[in-house]
Parts: structure tokens; C-alpha cells; sequence
């Protein structure tokens, strides 16, 4: 739905199938007014699509439990999505908010970094640059000449 008396409908009916279950609820005035209302009856949202500092503003202060900036699309339009995460991060703590800044559209290794040093709390990200996390072209070579060096023990 994308008129708030669908979305609060939807969310109400999310809730019922388990209480541990988020409600992902997108930036629009709709979608805020849908926001206080769930989240003043105990549902958890996630407000998404979140472009500016003013958008998470407002998302806190409905109620949402987790707002998603989408870093890389911003990178995609030419400005640093990075810049959004620490503008809400220093918001969500000069006002003590409790809600988390939930990291989206994340492209590489960098913007995970990146993240986690300005503090937010979580990042959705593609099983590629998961990948790309653990590989290190060192890890790699001290590996094989670990192995090399065990070749050369003699084995009784």
C-alpha cells in the first residue's frame, strides 16, 4: 500500500504472523503518519528509502525502530552516501534517539568500513562484498607459504 491506512493495515497484519517481525515502511508522508501510528501500538518498523539527514530526522521522531539510508544510490547521483551516514549518526546521538541506522545499497568493501567506523548499527549487504570482506590478496600468499613450509617438515 502506499496510502497510510493500507500501510498501517499491512503492518498490523505483519505483526499478528510473529511479534519479532519489522515492518518496512517507505519515506513518504504516508508512510510517516503510518509510522507513529505502528509504532505507538508496539510494532517495529524500519522506515526505508532514506535519502537525507531530514528524512532520518523525521523517521525518529515518528517512532521508527530502524531507518535505511541507501548509500550507494546516492554515490550512483553523485554525492557521498558516507556523508548522509554520519550527518544521521551525530543527529541519532546529540538527540539520543533509539533509533538504528540500518546501512543499505552498499556496493564494496568500503562503504562497510566506512560505516562501521561512523557508527551505525547495521548494513544490508550483497553476498559479493560479504565475499570481498574476508579475501586479501596477503592473506592469501602468507597461506600458500604456510603450506609450503609444512611441506618441507618431515614427517615421521
Amino acid at each position: 500500500a502506499t496510502d497510510t491506512a493500507g500501510m498501517v493495515a499491512e503492518g498490523r497484519r505483519l505483526r499478528e504472523i510473529h511479534p519479532s517481525i519489522y515492518v518496512k515502511v517507505p519515506m513518504t508522508s504516508a508512510g510517516l503518519a503510518a509510522t507513529r501510528t505502528l509504532a505507538g501500538e508496539g510494532t517495529r518498523v524500519n522506515m526505508t528509502l532514506v535519502f537525507s539527514a531530514n528524512q532520518a530526522l523525521l523517521a525518529a521522531k515518528v517512532g521508527a525502530a530502524y531507518v535505511s539510508p541507501f548509500i550507494g544510490r546516492l554515490d550512483d547521483q553523485g554525492q557521498d552516501g558516507m556523508d548522509l551516514i554520519r550527518d544521521i549518526v551525530t543527529i541519532y546521538r546529540n538527540y539520543h534517539f533509539p533509533t538504528q541506522v540500518l546501512v543499505a545499497s552498499v556496493r564494496h568493501p568500503v562503504h562497510v568500513l566506512e560505516a562501521a567506523k561512523l557508527g551505525a548499527d547495521i548494513a544490508t549487504l550483497p553476498f559479493a562484498v560479504m565475499e570481498k570482506l574476508v579475501q586479501h590478496p596477503l592473506t592469501d600468499l602468507g597461506l600458500a607459504r604456510f603450506l609450503k613450509d609444512w611441506e618441507k617438515v618431515p614427517k615421521s
